[in-house]
């Protein structure tokens, strides 16, 4: 492999139905072209003979043999020790050690894990962001447009430099993780409940939200979680929950009589997305009428900021309950009344939807497509969902659930890794432990899913159908053969191969990579191998 061309776009490579064979070629640059030729179509098509036999110089890709997912033309039994590792980890290191028991061991991590690694001890809160952002606007004093301006564009420019340092300590945490099966959960919290950076003023604080929202709740009770998650600055900015004002409320009527024709500011985002992706799930039962009586009730659920003092003295980006924006009355959501007064109307509303069987089943079948399959036995379903209204919500009793059912344990690799698992699990298993200088944020957004910004309240698709597309899998290839020249003859791939996937190393792979004319094209080739590319 030539490492100069490692990282750049090259031609589609041939795809017919035989497999792909390469000729040595005494000129560099077309000797890489080969190589990556090479890689790419074990990627895209999931073959793997590399021998003798001259290509296109500028071939195409053919799609017609591409498949929802890499395809299992070689079946091969997944050990529970891979399974513990991959579809439940992050993807083995180099230099663990092998587990004797791998269901006792991801139960362990339970007791090792730690909410606030040293990866995010330097990252900021949402009130220290919040208040930063105050003071360099309380500091302008000149009131001219100019100034204003470049004042907002620092404040805007220090927000993605959070952003990105937080990219960067997320990643440092998962190849560092003591507990990688809770570090994974982690992130899949993260994405269930999901903010997006493309909206402008999350940016800042996506990755306190993490770190302060999901991260300290993983192993307690989902109803915590919850109330931590909408109360967060990052939730209530996205879903525009800090402008929603009840119609009958103090300030609106305020309004209306300074004003009669003033637009009244009730916002329903965060109701529904409470409703239909946070708690019960799409069609369960609950109308439009609903939505509308939730976010009566969510009114006066808000952030600190701005002039003037705040509820309680409250520190900006602190949560704060703002009486005069809430909507005054009993609500009825799901036929049920709640005649609470202030923020603890809308907290006993979502007391109700956290603990409702909907929103056990609706969290349950997440966690099976999560971990064991795209469509997901409904047995495997039921039994998380019996364990999570057993438990009242406790999460650490639905994950032992999961660990139990023999179905997670499937010697079989139904899923797909996103492209921030493979990413994870590449840089884990090359040993890295510290992401600085690989400018993770860019990487993620070439491989096509930049970190926090799914672009939707439903947040990333996890589905194989979604990441699988042949131009994801060259991303993926021109980013193994990167990583693959940084590493050099470091690392046998033969030995890594069998240690990473534990002894679930399939016979083709093997094959292909004893076959590769260097180490790097080899351990390339592991990294694009479908025994690496599914969990």
């Amino acid at each position: 492999m030539c490492p100069s061309f490692a990282g750049t776009r090259h031609p589609d490579t041939a795809a017919d139905r035989s497999p792909i064979r390469c000729i040595r070629q005494p000129n560099p640059r077309r000797e890489c072209e080969r190589q990556h030729a090479c890689i790419r179509s074990c990627a895209t098509h999931q073959k793997y003979s590399c021998s003798r036999r001259r290509i296109s110089r500028r071939p195409t890709l053919n799609t017609g043999t591409h498949r929802e997912s890499p395809s299992m033309d070689h079946p091969n039994d997944i050990t529970p020790a891979a399974i513990a590792l991959n579809r439940f980890g992050l993807g083995a290191r180099a230099d663990e050690a092998p587990l004797a028991d791998p269901k006792a061991a991801l139960v362990a991590q339970f007791d090792r894990y730690d909410a606030r690694p040293a990866a995010w001890a330097g990252e900021p809160d949402a009130v220290a962001l919040a208040t930063r952002f105050a003071n360099a606007r309380n500091a302008m004093t000149a009131n001219d447009p100019a100034t204003k301006r470049a004042t907002e564009q620092s404040i805007r420019r220090d927000g993605n430099d959070t952003y990105r340092s937080a990219v960067v300590a997320r990643m440092n945490s998962a190849l560092n993780a003591p507990a990688p099966f809770v570090e994974r959960l982690v992130h899949f919290w993260a994405n269930h409940f999901a903010v997006s950076v493309d909206k402008g003023p999350v940016a800042a604080y996506a990755g306190a939200f993490e770190r302060d929202a999901i991260r300290p709740h993983v192993l307690g009770r989902f109803e915590d979680m919850v109330v931590a998650v909408e109360q967060h600055p990052a939730m209530q900015l996205f879903l525009d929950q800090a402008r929603s004002v009840g119609p009958d409320s103090p300030a609106a009527l305020r309004a209306e009589a300074r004003n009669p024709t003033a637009k009244r500011g009730l916002n329903e985002n965060l109701a529904r997305e409470i409703m239909e992706l946070h708690t019960l799930g799409v069609r369960t039962g609950y109308t439009q009428a609903d939505v509308t009586e939730f976010a009566r009730a969510l009114t006066g659920w808000s952030i600190a900021g701005g002039r003037g003092p705040q509820p309680g003295d409250a520190a900006p980006g602190a949560f704060v309950f703002r009486p005069k924006l809430h909507e005054p009355g009993v609500r009825t959501v799901m036929g049920r009344s709640y005649d609470q007064a202030g923020e603890a109307q809308a907290r006993a509303i979502l007391h109700d939807l956290a603990h409702s069987e909907a929103t056990g089943r609706h969290i349950a079948f997440q966690l099976a497509r999560h971990f064991v399959a795209d469509n997901p036995p409904p047995a495997l379903t039921d039994r998380l969902a019996r364990a999570f209204d057993a438990s009242g919500g406790d999460l650490p009793t639905v994950y032992r659930a999961l660990v139990d059912a023999p179905d997670a344990w499937a010697p079989v690799n139904r899923k797909f890794k996103t492209p921030w698992e493979w990413a994870v699990s590449s840089l884990r298993g090359l040993g890295w432990r510290d992401s600085g200088d690989l400018k993770v944020a860019p990487l993620l957004t070439q491989l096509g899913q930049p970190v926090w910004r799914p672009g939707s309240p439903a947040g990333y698709d996890d589905v194989a159908a979604s990441w699988a597309a042949p131009d994801a899998l060259v991303r993926r290839v021109e980013l193994a053969q990167r990583l693959a020249a940084r590493t050099g003859d470091r690392l046998d791939p033969r030995t890594l191969g069998n240690t990473l996937l534990a002894g679930s190393l399939s016979a083709p792979t093997a094959t292909a990579l004893s076959r590769a004319e260097s180490a790097t094209t080899s351990l390339a080739l592991l990294l694009v191998s479908p025994d690496f590319q599914r969990r």
